[in-house]
């Protein structure tokens, strides 16, 4: 791997140590509207409970704070984790918020807990995608929506990202896009059998 990749995967993709610190805070400025963009897409209510898996610094986490009952968050850096506590402490400490370590393929949650659930940014370095989709796909309620959306800066493309969405399980995929972000929403009450 070369050095310039691992500087970038310690900044933002397994974030750690002083770049993943710098990482986080440079995702926190950059994310901040395109999180935003991805809630109104999930269309999160007051009583709703909401995960978002690969939370990173928890903008996401507190936007959806202000508009959800409960949100989770969970990701594998605990730099993150950190840094997303520190921006949600309030909420923590009210119970509306719970952060926890770990990774898409093992969701430590039963299935049917939430009402939504989004991952912003994170699908293009889970270990094992397929697996996080499996996993986030037993997450919502039947009348649930998932939200999986990249950014421009992800490296993510949108081709291929709606099949591989639905080889996991989900039907009724369709993507939206804007010229800085794209998004694959679902309902996952039109689940195809497995």
């Amino acid at each position: 791997m070369s050095l310039g990749r691992n500087i970038l995967l310690r900044m933002f993709g397994r974030p750690r140590g002083l770049p993943g610190r710098l990482g986080g805070i440079i995702m926190a400025r950059t994310n901040y509207r395109h999180a935003a963009w991805v809630i109104d897409l999930l269309d999160a209510q007051q009583h709703h409970a909401v995960l978002e898996v690969g939370s990173g610094p928890g903008v996401a986490v507190q936007l959806l704070a202000g508009s959800a009952r409960y949100v989770a968050g969970i990701d594998p850096s605990i730099g993150m984790l950190r840094q997303a506590a520190k921006r949600n402490a309030e909420a923590i400490s009210q119970g509306r918020v719970d952060l926890r370590q770990g990774s898409a393929d093992h969701l430590p949650f039963a299935g049917g807990s939430f009402d939504k659930a989004t991952a912003i940014n994170s699908m293009q370095v889970w270990p094992d995608a397929p697996a996080g989709l499996r996993e986030i796909w037993r997450m919502p309620k039947p009348s649930g929506r998932v939200a999986l959306a990249f950014t421009a800066y992800s490296g993510q493309r949108s081709e291929g990202v709606p099949a591989i969405v639905a080889a996991a399980g989900f039907s009724d995929c369709r993507l939206v896009e804007t010229d800085q972000a794209f998004c694959t929403t679902n309902l996952p009450n039109h689940r195809s059998p497995r």
